[in-house]
């Protein structure tokens, strides 16, 4: 039988790597591999469905998903997951010491519907008791102005989202006319060191590992997505498209295992695994409804209850029935 031939555009992450070089391969399937940043990539597949299968941004699928729109066919496949403490930007003259002094301040995202966007709402809400509806949001691109919303919203009685087309995030909170900023994507005053603008939390990363160990979640970001077309023509496709994907995760841990040589430019890899085993179990970086169920369920309530979502959803109905469980011997 020839192989189907599939487009799929992803980021260069080294725990796909060998999927992308063909170490790995799909079964039944010839690849044409397109890396590309994540921005462009959603942008052309959301909005053109210009690839087979794709990197996607969950909240843009389960937002699509819960407006019965059904182009796309997501994936237990997480490329991308962050803590995201670490994405609370503020003037550092702006009197805003803790999450709490959020409330009623003036703070930017770069899409409502952004998936780390959702999250930080989300703890800002639940962890620390900022009621969302006490911040005028304002809405544009972070480093470029022209950035728009991808989806239709359904904003919650209360919340102000005012759009912003002739300027970026960036350039507002250096001129003062932002707070603060909530962004996947570093504001380039960050990235360039000006002390004006610092993150909320210096130490993030303790934040981060606290909130882990007390919650049991690991944000997820991006989703593996099918066009449903695609999906509906060989439905087997699922399932080997996830084989592939935790064969090829699997060889990036071994590697980062590896003491013998170093894999990652990057000192202590091996230890730095060994902890995140500690903490998150034998595969930090699971992929599958089962052990990622509290985390999804977490963000599948965020969404709907920020109004990216305009109905509840369920794991069951997001995912396609052939990744949902798998054979055993």
């Amino acid at each position: 039988m020839a192989k189907i031939q599939l487009s799929l555009a992803i980021g260069a992450y080294d725990h796909v790597r060998d999927l992308l070089d063909g170490t790995v391969s799909v079964a039944g399937v010839e690849l044409t591999v397109m890396r590309l940043p994540v921005e462009e990539m959603f942008y052309r597949f959301l909005m053109h469905g210009e690839f087979d299968v794709s990197e996607a941004s969950l909240a843009k699928i389960v937002a699509l998903a819960a407006q019965d729109d059904r182009r796309f066919v997501p994936l237990p496949v997480f490329p991308s997951r962050v803590f995201r403490h670490s994405s609370i930007y503020i003037r550092s003259d702006g009197g805003i010491a803790r999450p709490e002094d959020l409330a009623g301040k003036r703070v930017g995202v770069p899409e409502w519907a952004q998936t780390a966007a959702i999250y930080t709402r989300g703890l800002l809400a639940h962890d620390y008791g900022v009621d969302l509806a006490s911040i005028h949001w304002h809405q544009a691109g972070v480093n470029e102005a022209g950035r728009i919303e991808k989806v239709k919203l359904s904003l919650p009685s209360g919340i102000r989202l005012t759009v912003v087309a002739d300027r970026s995030l960036s350039e507002m909170l250096l001129a003062g006319d932002l707070d603060a900023v909530l962004s996947a994507r570093p504001p380039t005053p960050i990235l360039a060191g000006d002390p004006r603008v610092r993150r909320l939390f210096a130490d993030y990363r303790a934040v981060e590992l606290a909130y882990a160990r007390t919650t049991g979640l690991f944000p997820i970001m991006h989703v593996v997505a099918m066009r449903r077309e695609v999906y509906e023509r060989d439905r087997w496709l699922a399932m080997n498209l996830f084989k592939a994907f935790e064969e090829a995760k699997a060889r990036s841990l071994q590697r980062a295992a590896d003491m013998a040589a170093s894999f990652f430019p990057l000192p202590w890899v091996a230890d730095e695994l060994r902890r995140a085993r500690e903490l998150f179990g034998g595969d930090p970086w699971a992929y599958g409804i089962a052990p990622n169920r509290a985390t999804l369920e977490t963000f599948l309530r965020y969404a709907f209850e920020q109004g990216v979502c305009c109905r509840p959803l369920s794991l069951e109905t997001l995912f396609p029935p052939e990744v949902q469980s798998t054979f055993r011997i």
